[in-house]
């Protein structure tokens, strides 16, 4: 599974940022691991250099193999916070996606 960790120019990507993500990101759907090719994730700062609620936003897409990719937002004050909440969704689609398939 790839995992690739994208920010705009608004969000600051450094590379501890990034070990943590791809950490959390591997470690909470290790069970689809075998299932998926790529997840990527797109951080994003809506108001830029102004303050604002909820104006974080990340987008969790995963790819799982031979079937049409999923994607999740989640809005929130921090990248950190939009980020786990990106994932708990996504690990509630995958699950529910791959439950579906189960003959």
């Amino acid at each position: 599974m790839t995992v690739q960790i994208n920010t705009d120019k608004n969000v600051e990507g450094h590379d501890s940022m990034n070990v943590y993500f791809t950490e959390e990101l591997r470690t909470t759907l290790a069970r689809f691991e075998d299932k998926i090719t790529r997840i990527e994730v797109h951080l994003r700062d809506d108001n830029a250099d102004k303050s604002g609620v909820e104006d974080k936003r990340c987008l969790i897409e995963a790819r799982p193999e031979n079937m049409q990719p999923v994607a999740v937002t989640n809005y929130a004050d921090t990248t950190e916070k939009a980020f786990h909440g990106a994932l708990d969704k996504i690990k509630k689609v995958l699950a529910t996606t791959f439950e579906k398939q189960k003959p």
